[in-house]
């Protein structure tokens, strides 16, 4: 068995795992680094798998060819819907001859990504397979059998991937938190985990990003709590109220729409991320809230609709995007003027999120917030709960698995350091048993 961190073990982002069994090799997640293409979209706004490779956006996923390992690929395997896990599957999957396989909320937001004017059409087979079930992928000489466990986090039907080999299971948990009061969709399966346990996980590679937060990461309720707190016993009344957050986060959603509904105002979602993904909740029967809901994507739609909350605010809740201050999202062209809408003074926009840790996102979201307190307008911030794991429920969990050998991922060593430290608490020895590595490194187990 080898095992290659193409990417996402440098830095957040552009997620990638080859794992190679003699004549078969399985990737787990294809994803983008985020920030070089908002500094793109500032630009030019072209994506081409030639331009995104030149920035660094995409996985370095071309050593497999000096491997000579393109060929023996068997599957894409994306762990959930997240752009940093598979928004590179559009411009790489062409080079593999093999299906993609996800759970029906991954490929449902895949394909909306491949319908998109700047994607193009791939002839990889799309597979869904159900949270909490298995499929088999065929080697070249034998069957593999692949369990998707359903796990918590930030987006629906994310999964824990679990790949059998003659060697003891491969256990991909990137990214992932234990909530037990999910919002929507189903608690982790922590049968199931026990169960490959009992088989024997020759590897882990873990989702380690916040593995030095001492903590264990609250539920999806808790924010439910805190925007319930700021909407309902903030007084709100006649003026603008905006939310925003991850397009991706069908539960947070919910809550924001099941609030503005309490407080009488017509919830209107603006912005062409969230359409992709309430289209593809919606498109898989995910969507609770999308009959109270207006959505509105594109430009004179956006214009027409903000012009009429611009006379109307106290009536409509908006939910937007722009939560990291990133250029070209509705936030940032309200604030630059570039839409019919104008804060006033008692305005409230709320971020229901936290900004991703890089500078790009930590400039942009300053410059932002400096721009919105000019107008006058009242910030409520970080009303959020991770979608992450945090150190004390990493430490559950590797007694848990108790695997032969940890891999830290999701994250440049800084964040990942931590991992090696608590895995020595517990007894791994650092380069014997725990292996931190950096992108287009190899581990070799014999």
């Amino acid at each position: 068995m080898k095992i290659y961190g193409i990417g996402g073990f440098s830095e957040v982002g552009k997620n990638m795992t080859a794992v190679e069994l003699k004549d078969d090799v399985f990737l787990f997640d294809c994803g983008l680094f985020l920030p070089p293409i908002v500094e793109l979209e500032e630009s030019e706004n072209v994506y081409t798998e030639k331009r995104l490779r030149a920035i660094g956006a995409v996985p370095s996923d071309d050593m497999l060819d000096g491997l000579g390992l393109r060929n023996k690929v068997r599957a894409i395997i994306p762990s959930h819907a997240h752009l940093d896990h598979i928004g590179a599957i559009p411009f790489l999957a062409h080079r593999y001859n093999c299906p993609i396989i996800g759970t029906p909320f991954t490929i449902e937001v895949l394909k909306t990504l491949l319908h998109d004017e700047k994607m193009h059409h791939l002839d990889n087979k799309l597979k869904t397979i159900q949270p909490n079930s298995f499929c088999y992928i065929q080697g070249k000489n034998k069957k593999y059998k692949l369990d998707f466990i359903n796990i918590t986090h930030s987006t629906l039907q994310t999964s824990m991937l679990a790949l059998h080999t003659d060697e003891g299971v491969v256990l991909y948990a990137n990214d992932f938190k234990f909530d037990n009061n999910p919002i929507l969709g189903q608690k982790p399966n922590y049968e199931k985990l026990r169960e490959i346990a009992k088989e024997g996980v020759k590897v882990l590679i873990v989702d380690s990003l916040y593995s030095g937060d001492e903590r264990k990461t609250a539920s999806e309720k808790v924010a439910r709590t805190l925007l319930e707190d700021v909407l309902l016993t903030t007084d709100n009344k006649n003026v603008g109220l905006f939310v925003t957050t991850f397009s991706s986060h069908i539960a947070r959603l919910k809550s924001i729409t099941d609030f503005g509904k309490q407080l009488n105002r017509k919830v209107v979602f603006v912005g062409r991320s969230l359409n992709r993904y309430v289209g593809a909740a919606s498109g898989i029967d995910l969507c609770p809230f999308r009959k109270e809901i207006e959505l509105v994507a594109y430009r004179k739609q956006v214009e027409k609709k903000l012009r009429h909350i611009n006379s109307q605010r106290a009536e409509h809740l908006v939910v937007c995007t722009g939560h990291q201050g990133e250029p070209g999202s509705i936030l940032d062209r309200l604030i630059k003027n570039k839409l019919p809408f104008q804060f006033r003074e008692r305005d409230h926009v709320i971020f229901s999120s936290s900004v991703i840790p890089t500078k790009i996102n930590i400039e942009n979201r300053e410059k932002l917030d400096s721009k919105l307190k000019k107008r006058g307008v009242r910030l409520f911030t970080n009303l959020h709960v991770s979608g992450h794991a945090g150190r004390e429920d990493l430490r559950d969990f590797i007694n848990l698995i108790n695997p032969e050998h940890i891999m830290p991922a999701h994250g440049s060593h800084d964040k990942t350091a931590p991992m090696v430290e608590l895995a020595e608490e517990l007894g791994y020895k650092d380069k014997k048993n725990v292996h931190l590595i950096h992108d287009k490194q190899k581990l070799e187990f014999k």
